[in-house]
This record gives structure tokens, C-alpha cells and sequence, in this order.
């Protein structure tokens, strides 16, 4: 096959630049491949530079580079040579066949062959649009597979059946699609169909991997979650798939059912709120908090009497969506940071909608704070917008206005980032004279209380409040 051939300017760093002369000083030939081509493609600054090295053995390589910087052949089994220099991390491959000697993510039989044909040593690749070569003497991307073409269309392909021996790369899938908006072609669908059976084989870690870079890195998170639908692999996540023709009231979601609405949300998680401009740590709780935050629709939703007519209704959705996203967190072992935050966050995204005649009190707003932690109300409210927000063509004023009086009062009150820190403190108990003791968590814990309430507001009040309260509290 004749690869089809464009010139890119694609800025290589200095030091990178000398290895690769001294690599094919040695008699070989280079060619940068992966995902540094890819970025350059779309426009992306490249990051991580991985090159594959045609016609020198390991050893050779390793000498060749050994000027340069800290080498070493730990990547031997898979035929890699790794370079440090400058600060940085280079991997130099030899070009390699793979052949499946068991199930998994890495049950394969991997042959080193520095005369492998380009094309040959291509087809191990997942996906076209990483399956790029550049030759950096010609100035040129080197394209076997249509993998210019997919990215141009936005088209998500497998390079060759040898796709299927990995199972992982479903996975990658689903967040290549959410950070390029692409779409999973019909033929590569299948094959993720076919091999569903192996997703129980994955590692729970590599699986939130995947799930990290999807919800931290996407462009369009909903991209990457039709993908998962689509590949079939959503079923490994029932917490999700049992939203999927999940009924909602038309008359409050138009959109359609849970799922719909769900995909809605994500895309106003992206579009109604400065989300894409957060770094990477902060973007992973808000996705997987609008992700997650009614899944509890799945165990609450029936068919009902409400306001004199007959509705699909989920009343108390919201507290069933807590051990739901712990659920769905747990199994791949995600950090407990993201899943408690989530959590929160999922647990109260209706606080809105439960306010009592004459609005929220300070307190409640105070002791919501609390509740959320380690998330927070500053959180809360990316989640408040794009569950609002994700039910077109429906919009809300009134919500709308709701929600900007919500910012304005945890702001005035000093909650957007944290709940109120304690004013009375073991220090304050033990200048009364108290010695340290159990009584000490109780006395202090009313104390906080009082604290949400409103008794005292400083540390003067507070121990005014102690003094005032101080038979009570040893009572």
C-alpha cells in the first residue's frame, strides 16, 4: 500500500533532535509516531515524543544514545530503549510484531524486528489517528491506515483485527472520542462488541485511568460517553446503562429520558460554564459529579399522581445517587478524594429545589457546606448549572435567578470554597479547666452546631457562648 504523504511543520525539541542523529549516524531510521503526531495534526502542542527506530538492534540504539544521556533497556521485554537527557523522557522502539498468547490487557507475545516494513509494524496500533508516522528529514506525516482522513472527519477506526486482542483500547476509546470529538466508526463498534467478555480480565486501576483522562482532558464529554454506548461497553457500568431509556416527565425534561438528559447536562457542564478553562484537578469532580448526579433515578422512578395528573416522577432521587456513585467509583478503585467529592456533590444538586417557604437560612446554607465536604458549594453550583441547563429547549428564569442569589449568599457568607472552620476549640475547653477527655468531641461537637446556627459568629462570641452554655454542656 502506498501511504498517502503531507508535509507538517512539527517542532522537535533540541535534544530529541540529536538523538535521532545519532541514531541514524549508527545506520538506522527514525520516525516519530503516535500521539505527538496526532496533537501536532489537530493543532495540539505536542507533549510526549515516542519513536520508533528501523534497522539497529537494542544494544545498538542503547550505545548510540549513551552520549546523549541516562539510558537503559528496562523496556527490553517490549523493546524499548529509554533516554533521559535535558530533563526529559524519550522511549526509542524497535518495531515489533504482537501475537495474543492469553486474555487481557497484556497477554501477548511480543517479537522485536528492526526490518519490519512500516506498514507491518503499524497494524499493531489501535486506532488510524494514532497510527501517523513523521520522518522529520522529509518535514512529513507518512499515513498507511487513512488515519489524515478519520481525523479530518472526526472518525474513531481501528487499524487492524489485531485491535481486538487488546481490550483496554475500548476504553481508550471512549476518552479519544470525549478529547477529540470523534465518533466510533460502525466497523470498530463491533469489535468492542465482540470482545465485551474480556473487559472482566482489565485491571480495576487501568480502567480509571481511562475514566480520568475522559472526565480531566475531553472537549466534549458526551463525545466520549455515546462512544462508550456505542462500543457497548456501557453495560460494564450498570450505574449508567440503567439511565438509558430511563422515562423523566416531558413536561419538566423535554429532551427525553435519563440518559439524554444526562449527555444534555455534559455538554452544558462544558458550554454554560468556564469548565474547559479549569485546570485538569479541578474539571474531574465537576464531570463525574454532572455524570453521576441522577443516577438514583434508576431505583426512584414510577408512574404517579402529582399535582392532579399522573407523572413520571424520581422523588428522592438524589439520595439514592450517593451509594450509586460510590458504587460505580468503587469498582474501579478510583481515589477516594474524586469519589467522596462526587458524593457530596451528587447528594445535594437539588438543595435548590427543596427550599422552604421563605427561601434557605443562613444556617442551612452553612450546614450544606459542611455536608459537601470535601466538595464544595463553589462545586456545587457547575453541577446545579448543567443539571438546569441540560433539558432543551427548557430554560428557566426563575431557576436561572435561583441559582445567581445561591452564588451571592455563599459568597456573602464565606462558603464557596470551604465550610465554616471551627470557633471553639480543645485549647478554649482546657483554659475553662477541663482536662482532655472523651467529652471533649461531644462538648465540641454541640458547640459547631450552635457554630451552623448562628449562636456565635468569632472567636469573642464563641467564648461567650461557652461561658453562657457551660453548665448545659457539662451537664
Amino acid at each position: 500500500m502506498q501511504p498517502v504523504r503531507q508535509p507538517l511543520a512539527l517542532e522537535l525539541p533540541a535534544p530529541l533532535k540529536q538523538a535521532l542523529l545519532a541514531l541514524e549516524a549508527a545506520g538506522g531510521t527514525c520516525r516519530i509516531v503516535g500521539g505527538s503526531v496526532r496533537d501536532a495534526l489537530l493543532g495540539i502542542a505536542p507533549k510526549d515524543f515516542d519513536v520508533e527506530v528501523y534497522g539497529l538492534d537494542l544494544e545498538t540504539i542503547a550505545s548510540a544514545l549513551a552520549k546523549l544521556g541516562r539510558t537503559d533497556l528496562v523496556g527490553k521485554a517490549f523493546a524499548v530503549v529509554k533516554l533521559w537527557t535535558h530533563g526529559e523522557e524519550y522511549d526509542f522502539a524497535i518495531p515489533r510484531r504482537e501475537s495474543k498468547s492469553g486474555s487481557g490487557h497484556r497477554g501477548f507475545v511480543i517479537e522485536a524486528d528492526a526490518h519490519l516494513s512500516e506498514e507491518e509494524a503499524l497494524k499493531r496500533r489501535d486506532f488510524t489517528i494514532n497510527a501517523i508516522l513523521y520522518d522529520h528529514t522529509s518535514g512529513e506525516v507518512i499515513d498507511y491506515f487513512g488515519g489524515l482522513a478519520d481525523l479530518q472527519s472526526r472518525t474513531l477506526r481501528h487499524v487492524s483485527p489485531a485491535f481486538k486482542e487488546d481490550p483496554l483500547r475500548v476504553l481508550r476509546g471512549m476518552q479519544f472520542a470525549g478529547r477529540f470529538q470523534m465518533e466510533l466508526h460502525e466497523e470498530t463498534a463491533t469489535l468492542c462488541q465482540e470482545i465485551g467478555h474480556e473487559f472482566w480480565t482489565l485491571a480495576k486501576e487501568r480502567i480509571w485511568t481511562e475514566w480520568e483522562k475522559w472526565a480531566r482532558r475531553s472537549t466534549s464529554l458526551s463525545h466520549g460517553m455515546r462512544a462508550l454506548e456505542k462500543s457497548g461497553w456501557i453495560r460494564y457500568f450498570p450505574q449508567l446503562n440503567a439511565l438509558r431509556n430511563l422515562p423523566q416527565d416531558p413536561e419538566w425534561h423535554p429532551e427525553g429520558d435519563a440518559w439524554t438528559h444526562t449527555l444534555h447536562c455534559l455538554d452544558a457542564l462544558q458550554r454554560e460554564t468556564d469548565w474547559n478553562s479549569l485546570p485538569e484537578s479541578e474539571r474531574g469532580p465537576l464531570a463525574f459529579g454532572t455524570l453521576c448526579h441522577d443516577l438514583g433515578k434508576a431505583r426512584c422512578t414510577r408512574w404517579a399522581e402529582k399535582r392532579g395528573a399522573m407523572h413520571w416522577i424520581s422523588p428522592g432521587h438524589e439520595t439514592q445517587s450517593i451509594w450509586l456513585a460510590e458504587q460505580f467509583f468503587n469498582a474501579m478503585r478510583a481515589p477516594h478524594e474524586i469519589r467522596d467529592k462526587v458524593m457530596g456533590l451528587v447528594g445535594n444538586h437539588h438543595f435548590l429545589n427543596t427550599a422552604p417557604e421563605g427561601g434557605h437560612s443562613d444556617a442551612s446554607l452553612r450546614r450544606l457546606a459542611k455536608r459537601l465536604t470535601p466538595a464544595t458549594t463553589h462545586e456545587l453550583v457547575y453541577v446545579m448549572v448543567a443539571d438546569h441547563r441540560g433539558r432543551p429547549p427548557l430554560i428557566s428564569e426563575a431557576q436561572d435567578l435561583r441559582i445567581a442569589e445561591f452564588k451571592n449568599r455563599i459568597q456573602e457568607l464565606d462558603l464557596e470554597s470551604h465550610a465554616p472552620s471551627p470557633l471553639l476549640l480543645g485549647r478554649h475547653l482546657i483554659d475553662r479547666g477541663l482536662k482532655p477527655s472523651p467529652d471533649f468531641k461531644r462538648i465540641l461537637d454541640r458547640a459547631y452546631e450552635a457554630q451552623l446556627d448562628g449562636a456565635f459568629t468569632d472567636e469573642s462570641t464563641a467564648l461567650a457562648w461557652l461561658v453562657e452554655n457551660w453548665s448545659a454542656l457539662n451537664s
